[in-house]
């Protein structure tokens, strides 16, 4: 199994990463927004994107994102095929792509927005913490992105305060002890971050 930094070569897998997406999204029941292959393709010829192969089968992948001009960056569409779940490779990718876009955007605040509580932890693993929307960028084509997402109107009627997805940043700015970190998110407090999740579902889904 590889994981590589991908480049115009992997071009061929743009198809199959959008259906595993699209049929990981209707799986799940949640939203995943979609994405076209050509979109996919421009990700892989510049650079800005991870993904994992088993000989020549496609594995795993994920993509970077960059908005307001370098000033965030986001890992978005990690997917793993589902012939190689349930084997500790989406972790593996994740921690990929984080190292690849700390490296290629140094000054970049890196966040997320998911509604997958195994992402969030993965995420808690690499140092991002929640913040609220209204931290993350205010670049209108990102928010664009979710007009896909069966919950957009969702986030439409909360004014893009808030949806099912919780987001969450790691600053580079705001370094942080990795001991002192740990202790921080420690299993109570990932208790806290599962409840407030569920009540903030509870909540839209009366309104």
């Amino acid at each position: 199994m590889k994981i590589v930094i991908a480049n115009s070569s992997h071009s061929v897998y743009a198809e199959i990463i959008c259906r595993t997406i699209e049929e990981a999204s209707k799986v799940r029941g949640t939203g995943i927004a979609k994405r076209e292959p050509k979109y996919i393709i421009s990700k892989l010829e510049s650079g800005n994107a991870v993904i994992a192969l088993d000989g020549d089968k496609f594995a795993g992948f994920c993509y970077i994102e960059v908005w307001s001009h370098g000033k965030f960056v986001a890992n978005s569409g990690l997917i793993v095929h589902p012939d190689y779940r349930d084997l500790g490779l989406a972790k593996k990718i994740k921690a990929k792509v984080f190292a690849h876009s700390r490296a290629k955007y140094p000054d970049a605040k890196i966040f997320s927005i998911t509604t997958g509580l195994a992402v969030m932890k993965m995420n808690s693993d690499l140092g991002y913490t929640p913040v609220t929307f209204s931290e993350l960028t205010d670049d209108q084509s990102f928010w664009d992105g979710c007009q896909s997402c069966k919950n957009y109107d969702i986030l439409q009627s909360k004014e893009r305060k808030m949806c099912f997805c919780t987001g969450m940043m790691y600053d580079p700015n705001k370094k942080m002890n990795t001991k002192l970190y740990k202790q921080t998110i420690s299993k109570k407090s990932w208790e806290r971050l599962k409840s407030i999740k569920q009540t903030l579902f509870s909540k839209l889904q009366k309104k």
